[in-house]
């Protein structure tokens, strides 16, 4: 082992880490210096069992060997093509094996570089297409609160998390949003779909209403929202907003980034709720977090519609220096391939009800309010300190680390989403680690 992995940087000033308390880390740094499976070490030689697959997205489990050597490979023969007018083969290859994967219909591929541009590339196309329809009148775009989608512009446009919109402005126009389908009265507790609220999404009726469907784009939404603190549709709910989309002619979008590649154990939301949107999008369990890679995939339909005009001619004027990557896409490659040959959507399947039953075995600590999973997803709902919110939550993140536990919080929510290789080994060993943690009274 080489001896950085034993020592901290000479200096922390210069980096200005993103969502992260920067003063508080800088007096106590929090490093990782290695990976492997289900476990992080930190650059004090300890072991932390990885229960949120970093940031839900090394979905294999880490430093994967075929996934690594696919780099490896790919960055001796071709480092980088540009993909304007140019193409290389795995790109190609890539978006075919993602098409094979996605729900019925969803054929066409877009690349990009994360969660939030292909957010803001789905968001694009669904203006696009309607302009491209002879419908340019359609400019609205209808989020939710309460939803994330990323941290650009139109991302946190139609996003609905105050922190992350307030100090930017007015933001893009023409935006609304639907209510969120959280009723902690009535679904404390539950485990898996809750039972009330499918009817909240007829709220899309009251803004239809509001606005007239001719000027509504696309309609935005994560199948499962998770940065928010997991939040899980209602019985009925996603398939009620499908058929009000359907009907006035707006294009449904599912945010995948999060609940995309055996999260749930299908390969997309999209598939374990029966529900297909008009476009999806991915990223995160793309490439396993290795490497940043996004895609965007929309229905022929929609690809169709631009693919008129004399022949020489650009059709979607969009796209990036980095889409489809050769590296990204040789990783993507491998991760798919990893995916299929272990199995890992269908595991994921086969072990979430042990998970579930690890999860709600909580339910009885104190501050806890609330519990709530669906597949290999779980959020635990701690009670606020009066007057310093989130400081619950967040001690409980700290003490967990330093017992070798990784979690994440958000607000005063632990969410978790271990890597889907995880064994029930490592589920008794989080909600142990948890249940200690919590039994304290954090």
């Amino acid at each position: 082992m080489s001896n950085r992995l034993n020592t901290t940087p000479n200096d922390l000033r210069a980096f200005w880490m993103p969502f992260t308390a920067n003063r508080q880390f800088k007096k106590e740094p929090r490093l990782f210096v290695s990976a492997k499976d289900m476990h992080y070490t930190t650059h004090d030689g300890r072991h932390v069992l990885d229960a949120t697959a970093g940031l839900w997205c090394v979905n294999a489990g880490h430093c994967r060997p075929k996934i690594t050597e696919a780099i490896r490979e790919q960055a001796g023969e071709l480092d980088y093509a540009p993909a304007f007018q140019l193409g290389h083969p795995k790109a190609f290859e890539l978006a075919n094996r993602l098409v094979d994967i996605a729900p019925e219909g969803m054929n066409h591929v877009l690349y990009t570089n994360s969660g939030s541009e292909s957010v803001e590339t789905a968001l694009k196309v669904a203006l696009a297409y309607h302009r491209a329809k002879g419908n340019g009148s359609r400019f609205r775009l209808i989020g939710r609160e309460r939803g994330y989608h990323g941290v650009n512009f139109g991302g946190i446009s139609v996003g609905g998390i105050v922190a992350n919109r307030k100090m930017f402005g007015t933001l893009l126009t023409g935006v609304d949003h639907m209510p969120h389908t959280h009723l902690p009265g009535k679904n404390a507790f539950t485990r898996g779909e809750p039972e009330h609220g499918g009817d909240i999404a007829t709220e899309l009726e009251r803004i239809v209403t509001l606005h007239d469907a001719s000027t509504i784009a696309a309609v935005i939404v994560e199948p499962v929202a998770g940065s928010t603190g997991v939040l899980i549709p209602p019985k009925g709910y996603l398939q009620k907003l499908r058929e009000i989309c359907t009907k006035h002619g707006i294009l449904l979008i599912f945010d995948e980034v999060i609940t995309g590649f055996g999260r749930m154990g299908t390969a997309f939301a999209a598939q374990y709720y029966g529900v297909t949107p008009d476009i999806m999008t991915t990223a995160k369990g793309l490439t396993n977090g290795v490497i940043p890679m996004g895609a965007v995939l929309v229905t022929s339909e929609i690809h169709d519609a631009f693919m008129n005009g004399p022949e020489h001619l650009i059709e979607f004027m969009h796209g990036y220096t980095y889409s489809g990557n050769p590296i990204a896409s040789a990783a993507g490659l491998a991760t798919l391939e990893t995916y299929r040959e272990e199995g890992l959507f269908e595991r994921a399947w086969e072990i979430a009800p042990y998970w579930e039953e690890g999860l709600h075995s909580l339910k009885d600590l104190p501050n806890v309010i609330d519990i709530r999973n669906i597949g290999l997803i779980g959020a635990i709902e701690l009670d606020p300190i009066a007057g310093e919110p989130t400081r619950r939550a967040f001690s409980a993140f700290l003490k967990a680390y330093e017992n070798g536990l990784l979690i994440r919080t958000t607000g005063d929510i632990i969410a978790m989403s271990p890597p889907l290789i995880v064994e029930k080994h490592h589920i008794d060993e989080i909600f142990g680690k948890l249940r200690e943690i919590l039994k304290n009274n954090i």
